[in-house]
């Protein structure tokens, strides 16, 4: 598992990186899976972005760009998604290895910016002014102190962290207590010493190799002390330059004084360029320091998960993690996890997809038909991340693709309208689908006559019902539902309303109305409101 953890996401550190890893600082998966789980459409479609905000409560950054990478490419390795999903159960089940973390945590948290400027930022002297976030007043003494302390931190906690029956989060801690053996960590808990070859440790330099140890600090106590005696030497055995100074006293201290205030860019620059440069650029070239850090953001992602659960106001569970060729999915009262999240009233709804492999989703607008497709698809890409699902009960298997599908608004010069680009779509999606894929889509074959849309619809509906995955459409045509219903194939759904309102509700049955009236007198545009408008004039 630790050497699975290694390979499965390249790290968000790398050694030519030039900045601190952000939020976009993830790269594809490197051990061979589909990078493209959920593709760029239907990651704007689903608004993984908000999802992304919903989900955060990551307390470190890099624990954040974690979380998102997970969000853009989420597992689709069963075996590894079972293992996550047993760290959070060990980690609420256990109070005293979850409180080690949390404040592991929190340890990180106050020391990363320090980690992060030392190894990325430009360290300006006495006289520079800051000209961007990442240029430093100084010589760089206190962004190496912060930043040596969030490694040397990391790695205590990690061996002190009480033991845990999950492989996973294991592998987590065993990958960042690595850091240990590592020559990184050993120079960053020192002594370093810079020789001619540069920095090393005290076993590489020797006892008979000279070098100066490195002190993070402008005040060399064993360089001012030898400085001080030898100058007290010379006063004792050099009696003539005792009667120097004396004869030209005022003319000596005027001039010593400023010649002394050299010291410390002297010194200040010989430790920057000689010392904390070198050591920095070790430091982030390390394959250890940047399994360190994934492993933080791992274990903080976990914590993440937990805080939203907690912080959400309806059940939540850890889904069951089913092995099937097909795409299963069996929800029981789920809620979207962006709007569910503080409403305590949202409505929850229960659907299973096994062997119908066709849901039709009819009903008025404003019922609620897209927020439950999107909420499914949210689901999966939650379940697919290793976190809890917002359901009472949950059961799926592995989409090896996601596809939501919704209009897309022709280019000029695409020369087939609307109708051309919307088919071009879904001619990708189909291409891409296998049985095991979970395929959404928000109306078909739009820009059409009525009787083209259905015929060109059923064709494309029987391809992805011979395929074999779970396809839902939303659609307000319910004669195409109608003919489906009368073949016995898929199954129909609508949104119910009650005194000309939505319940919010999913149910079985095929709408026949649109309320397309009521949501014209809803935002003011309705017949009578236009006419109104004209007799005002």
């Amino acid at each position: 598992m630790r050497d699975a953890l290694k390979t499965f996401y390249p790290t968000l550190l790398q050694s030519d990186s030039k900045e601190p890893p952000t939020l976009n600082s993830g790269r594809p998966p490197s051990n061979g899976q589909p990078i493209d789980v959920i593709d760029d459409s239907t990651y704007r479609a689903i608004e993984v972005e908000k999802l992304f905000s919903s989900l955060n409560h990551a307390e470190t950054l890099v624990g954040q760009a974690t979380l998102h990478r997970s969000l853009k490419w989420p597992l689709a390795d069963t075996v590894l998604l079972r293992e996550k999903q047993s760290a959070l159960k060990d980690i609420e089940a256990n109070p005293i290895l979850k409180a080690h973390l949390v404040q592991m945590v929190a340890r990180a948290k106050s020391n990363e910016s320090g980690f992060q400027d030392l190894l990325f930022g430009t360290f300006l002297g006495l006289l520079g002014s800051k000209a961007s976030p990442l240029e430093f007043e100084g010589f760089g003494y206190d962004q190496y102190i912060s930043g040596t302390r969030f490694m040397l931190n990391l790695v205590d906690d990690a061996e002190k962290a009480p033991k845990t029956s999950s492989v996973y989060l294991q592998a987590v801690l065993d990958n960042i207590g690595g850091l240990a053996g590592s020559r990184a960590y050993k120079l960053a808990k020192g002594p370093a010493y810079r020789i001619e070859k540069g920095m090393v440790t005290k076993e590489e330099k020797g006892a008979l190799v000279p070098g100066l140890k490195f002190t993070p600090s402008l005040f060399k106590p064993v360089g001012i002390a030898l400085f001080i005696a030898g100058f007290l030497l010379a006063l004792e055995f050099l009696p003539f330059f005792l009667e120097i100074v004396a004869s030209m006293s005022p003319i000596f201290w005027f001039l010593a004084m400023p010649l002394s205030l050299l010291y410390f860019p002297i010194v200040g620059n010989f430790d920057r360029d000689g010392c904390i440069y070198p050591l920095r650029n070790i430091f982030r070239t390390s394959s250890e320091v940047q399994q360190a850090l994934d492993g933080l953001g791992q274990i903080d992602e976990l914590l993440s998960f937990i805080r939203f659960k907690e912080a959400f106001v309806h059940p939540m569970v850890l889904p069951n993690i089913l092995d099937d060729q097909h795409h299963k999915m069996d929800v029981t009262l789920v809620r979207n996890p962006i709007l569910a999240k503080d409403d305590p009233a949202y409505v929850g709804n229960s659907l299973e997809l096994n062997k119908a492999r066709l849901v039709l989703v009819t009903g008025p607008n404003s019922g609620g038909k897209t927020a439950f497709c999107k909420t499914l698809v949210q689901s999966q890409l939650m379940a697919q991340i290793g976190c809890y699902v917002p359901a009472e009960a949950a059961s799926l298997t592995i989409a090896d693709r996601m596809f939501y599908q919704v209009p897309e608004i022709s280019q000029l010069n695409d020369g087939e309208g609307r109708f051309g680009t919307e088919l071009r779509r879904t001619k990708a999606v189909f291409m891409a689908a296998t049985p095991r894929s979970l395929v959404v889509m928000d109306e078909l074959s739009e820009g059409t006559t009525h009787q083209e849309k259905i015929e060109i619809s059923m064709s494309i509906l029987d391809g992805f019902y011979q395929k074999g995955n779970n396809t839902l459409l939303i659609t307000h045509n319910h004669e195409l539902v109608e003919a489906y219903e009368a073949k016995g194939v898929g199954m129909a759904r609508q949104v119910e309303f009650s005194n000309d309102l939505p319940t919010y509700k999913i149910v079985p049955g095929i709408s026949h109305v649109s309320h397309a009236d009521r949501v014209a007198k809803k935002i003011g545009f309705s017949k009578e409101d236009i006419q109104r408008h004209l007799e005002a004039q």
